[in-house]
């Protein structure tokens, strides 16, 4: 009976630890696929702009929005505490993300403003491409120097 109630115990005590662990599992596949969805997009865009694909307005004009959509998403609330390099397998997040909370949302702010207004300046020809890209590009360039891990 003691073992029993033991292990009842010891089986409830570890039910949060467990929960933690598939929180922070599926919070890092859900970092990576927001991720992915952001470079799938970034890149019709820069092969747009680069001629590696033909300028298709209403492409250009779409793939921007979804960045516009994506930006919406309070992905900060994807860094919980354990999902650091280091600290869970195929994170490339720095300990610096929970170091600056208030930075590391403000980036994500940052995206959002480069992001305004891209699905009309991306419209009208190839050349209107490379201005919008870069206003991302620098906004997703400026989280990852402070909170990815260099390659």
């Amino acid at each position: 009976m003691r073992l029993t109630t033991s292990a009842a115990i010891c089986l409830f005590a570890a039910l949060p630890v467990i929960a933690t662990a598939q929180s922070a599992e599926d919070a890092l596949e859900a970092r990576h696929g927001y991720m992915k969805m952001l470079a799938i997009n970034m890149g019709k865009l820069s092969a747009m702009a680069k001629g590696d694909m033909a300028y298709d307005e209403a492409a250009a004009s779409t793939a921007a929005a979804n960045i516009v959509a994506l930006t919406q998403y309070d992905v900060p609330s994807l860094f919980i505490e354990g999902t650091a390099e280091g600290e869970a397998e195929g994170s490339e997040a720095l300990p610096a993300i929970w170091e600056n909370p208030d930075d590391f949302a403000t980036k994500f702010t940052e995206l959002a403003d480069a992001a305004a207004g891209s699905p009309e300046a991306v419209m009208g020809g190839q050349d209107n491409i490379g201005p919008a890209l870069q206003k991302l590009g620098g906004a997703c360039k400026a989280c990852h120097d402070d909170y990815r891990k260099k390659d």
